[in-house]
């Protein structure tokens, strides 16, 4: 069975860094892509970025100069690295993997004070 597990949110100020963490297991990490997405309060989940097996990667708009997607494939590990935070990245992350459906974790918050 597929199972994420994200850490690495809290509390920052506008300007800082975190670095979130998405552990995965029951699947050959490897070989597939994986993907951050975000939900804040009243809007929908959207994609935040995400990186091929082959460390091909894609950012939306929003974010792109500020977080960098990675993964470890020894690991079974994929990151976040978030920098230059704003109030409007405030929301819970949330990874992704599809190796034939979605799978999500159970988010994490990630709160930017202004």
């Amino acid at each position: 069975q597929v199972h994420l597990v994200e850490s690495g949110g809290g509390l920052v100020q506008s300007g800082g860094s975190l670095r979130l963490s998405c552990a995965a297991s029951g699947i050959v990490f490897r070989i597939y892509a994986v993907s951050w997405y975000r939900q804040a309060p009243g809007k929908q989940r959207e994609l935040v970025a995400s990186i091929t097996p082959g460390d091909r990667t894609t950012y939306r708009d929003s974010v792109k100069g500020r977080f960098t997607i990675s993964r470890d494939n020894a690991k079974n590990t994929m990151y976040l690295q978030m920098n230059s935070l704003k109030p409007e990245d405030t929301a819970v992350y949330y990874c992704n993997v599809n190796p034939s459906r979605d799978y999500w974790g159970q988010g994490t918050q990630v709160t930017v004070s202004s």
